[in-house]
């Protein structure tokens, strides 16, 4: 298996990238997206296996995480996550041979990608957040309010310095309890490291904000905004930890009623929110039997 894998800089949708790659340049794209709190580093294990499927595999940083540079515009909604994804696969070569594959804050701009750019992407695989309508039933349940106290503390002026205090020990938490028995100190050092600017962690954060607050969202992102809703697509391959701490497994109940067409969903015991990271031989053979 090839191991090699670089970092390079791009500018898509006026903001300079960086990013992780492997595989050769001229091969179809695979763009990897990850979530909060983590890097682009979360996908390291999956890179090489993608390049040794023959494909171009990039893992960038999202905007505003380090050293990605903090946007201009200062907008963090999903529908900018949706516009900069699009953007990406232009500015790096991609046709519609391209494949997504998002976890967390990544799977959901991969939903809204799919449905706004359909004949950009020939499959995609999301991991550990199903479609937002398929959640409508089971996110306001106590047990899932309650794995989900962060939201709401980010929508208050505490969050810079909550997330922040003792040497960012929050985002050690989040890991912990997301992920149950997985050693997760170098992934939270790494996300750490991404967060450490202020401006960076207010990005951050923003992306959560902007989500509750319509005031922070952009006309000019009107339409990738309204796509994250709209279903539609390619295929796609979910995967869910059935030890998620973020999302529990009861969040999936009716993803496969808001998934595209020719999809599928997996639930994968005996991991949690981070399972590409606790299981990656086995997910990597998920997702190679899905891109095949």
């Amino acid at each position: 298996m090839s191991d090699s894998t670089d970092i390079a800089y791009t500018e898509a949708n006026g903001v300079r990238f960086c990013y992780l790659q492997a595989g050769p340049l001229s091969a179809p794209l695979a763009l990897c997206l990850h979530g909060f709190p983590d890097s682009a580093h979360t996908w390291r294990h999956l890179l090489p296996v993608l390049a040794d499927l023959g494909y171009h595999a990039v893992a960038p940083f999202s905007r505003g995480y380090a050293p990605t540079q903090v946007p201009a515009d200062g907008c963090y909604q999903l529908g900018a996550l949706v516009a900069d994804a699009v953007a990406l696969h232009d500015v790096l070569g991609g046709d519609d041979r391209a494949v997504l594959i998002g976890h967390d804050w990544g799977a959901m701009t991969a939903y809204g990608a799919i449905a706004f750019a359909p004949e950009r992407w020939r499959r995609a695989v999301t991991l550990a957040v199903p479609p937002t309508g398929s959640m409508a039933s089971t996110f306001l349940r106590y047990p899932q309010l309650r794995r989900s106290f962060y939201i709401f503390l980010f929508q208050t002026p505490l969050a810079e310095l909550a997330v922040s205090a003792d040497d960012f020990a929050f985002i050690d938490g989040l890991w912990h309890d997301w992920s149950p028995g997985y050693p997760a100190e170098a992934d939270a050092a790494r996300a750490k490291d991404c967060l450490r600017d202020p401006a960076s962690l207010g990005a951050a954060i923003g992306y959560y904000r902007a989500m509750l607050d319509p005031a922070r969202q952009l006309p000019r992102y009107d339409a990738e905004q309204a796509a994250t809703t709209a279903g539609g697509g390619c295929p796609v391959l979910y995967l869910h930890g059935a030890a998620d701490g973020c999302l529990g497994v009861e969040t999936t109940t009716h993803a496969t009623e808001h998934l595209p067409a020719a999809s599928r969903l997996e639930v994968i015991e005996g991991v949690g929110h981070f399972l590409h990271l606790e299981r990656p031989e086995l997910i990597g053979a998920r997702v190679t039997d899905w891109l095949r």
